[in-house]
Parts: structure tokens; C-alpha cells; sequence
């Protein structure tokens, strides 16, 4: 084995983690924006909204990520003197800005269902709590359904972060050279398969052992005990100011 070659490969890589990181992280804040819409959405008792949020997770869901990005990529290129009209065209000719589109919505689509469980199985009695001090719904959406939805939500979120870094790698489908695209580059340069998508496995495991690391301790700091005591707290703040 080159050890040489593969620390030189490896190298040569983490020039195109950045890029990596900024499709993961842009993707997932979107992404979890959306879900979090999708998710009061199907929760709401206004059935159009019900039924739009419906059908957009169950195509998301039911389609494959490749095909959504090609669509975005690919097939709106198709629509090109229309996106021109709306001014759309710069954002859809950049495949940077396609593949977070492509990543965030369907991201949006998984998220959605992990925060819909977390929100229905946040407890009645602390709504009901919540409802009885006084607070406005917006208040009570913010200080105690969230909070608690978040930390039940959290651990299968986590996977779904995971799942997202992964899914970068299929931007070099549409010629970005992140980490999967600059290994692509040297393979055909070196037709040494083997050593470069080990090293890029590398670089992908390291950055997931990070992720998974930072969500654990994400966790703990939402901890039942630590969250339910600043919901009590911030429930017996806003009763003393109620009273008062």
C-alpha cells in the first residue's frame, strides 16, 4: 500500500470539504424549516393544508433523491425563458444552488414525519399547564411545545443529519466537486479506485463521527430533567407575570 499516495489523496480531498459542508449545512437548516412547516401543516385542522402537506411528503418520500435532483437540475432547464421572466433562471443554472434545493426539499419531506411525532407526543399536561398560566399560543408554541418536541424528535433527527452529509455526494452527479467529485477527478486521472474512495469514505466517516458527537451532545443538554425544569421555570416566569 502507497502510503504516500493516500495521504497525498487525502489531502487533496479536504480542499473540497468546505463545499461539502456548506451543501450539508445550508440543506439541513432549509430543510428543517420546511419540515417544521410540513409538520403544522398535517397537524392543522384546515384540511387543504393537511392534504398539500400529504402529498408533497409522499412524493418526496416515494421518489429517488437522484431523479429530484436531475428534475431540478436537468428539467427546468427545459423552462428556461419562463424561469428568465420570474428571474428565477440564475438560481437554476447554478448547480450549487440546485442540489440545496434538491437536498433541502427532500429533506423537508423525511423531517417533517420525525417532527410530527415529536409534536404529538409532547405531554397534554404540560400544554395544559401552559394553557392554564395564561399564555397565548404562540407563546406556548415557543417556551413549551417546541422545546420538548425537539428533544423527543432529536435522536431520529439526528439520523436524518447523518443521512444528509451522505446525500452530498450526489452532487457530483451535476459536475460539483466536493469531496465525491474530486475523487471521481482522480480516479480518472490515476484509475486508483480503491485508495481514493478510501480516503473519501475517510473524510465522510470523520465528518458523521463529529455530527454524531455534537447531536449526543445535544441530548444531553435536552435532557428531561435539564428541559423540564426551564419549562417549569419559564411557565412559573410568565404566571408571576400574569398575576402581576
Amino acid at each position: 500500500m502507497d502510503f504516500r499516495f493516500l495521504g497525498e489523496t487525502f489531502m487533496t480531498l479536504l480542499a473540497a470539504l468546505p463545499l461539502t459542508l456548506y451543501l450539508a449545512l445550508v440543506s439541513s437548516i432549509c430543510g428543517a424549516l420546511g419540515a417544521l412547516v410540513l409538520a403544522l401543516m398535517r397537524l392543522s385542522s384546515a384540511r387543504p393544508l393537511s392534504l398539500i402537506a400529504r402529498a408533497y411528503v409522499f412524493v418526496f418520500r416515494g421518489t429517488p433523491l437522484l431523479i429530484q435532483l436531475f428534475l431540478i437540475y436537468y428539467g427546468l432547464g427545459q423552462f428556461r425563458p419562463s424561469l428568465q421572466m420570474l428571474g428565477l433562471w440564475p438560481f437554476f443554472r447554478d448547480p450549487i444552488y440546485c442540489t440545496i434545493a434538491a437536498l433541502a426539499m427532500n429533506t423537508a419531506a423525511y423531517g417533517s414525519e420525525i417532527v410530527r411525532g415529536g409534536l404529538a407526543a409532547v405531554p397534554r399536561g404540560a400544554v395544559e399547564a401552559a394553557i392554564a398560566c395564561g399564555m397565548s399560543p404562540g407563546l406556548r408554541f415557543r417556551r413549551v411545545v417546541l422545546p420538548l418536541a425537539t428533544r423527543i424528535a432529536l435522536p431520529a433527527y439526528g439520523n436524518e443529519l447523518i443521512v444528509m452529509v451522505k446525500a452530498t455526494s450526489l452532487a457530483s452527479t451535476i459536475t460539483i466537486m466536493e469531496v465525491t467529485g474530486i475523487a471521481g477527478k482522480l480516479i480518472a486521472e490515476t484509475y486508483r479506485t480503491m485508495e481514493i474512495f478510501a480516503c473519501a469514505a475517510a473524510i465522510y466517516l470523520l465528518i458523521n463521527f463529529v455530527l454524531t458527537r455534537l447531536v449526543l451532545t445535544l441530548e444531553w443538554w435536552m435532557s428531561p430533567d435539564r428541559t423540564t425544569r426551564r419549562v417549569l421555570e419559564q411557565i412559573g416566569e410568565t404566571k408571576v407575570k400574569v398575576t402581576a
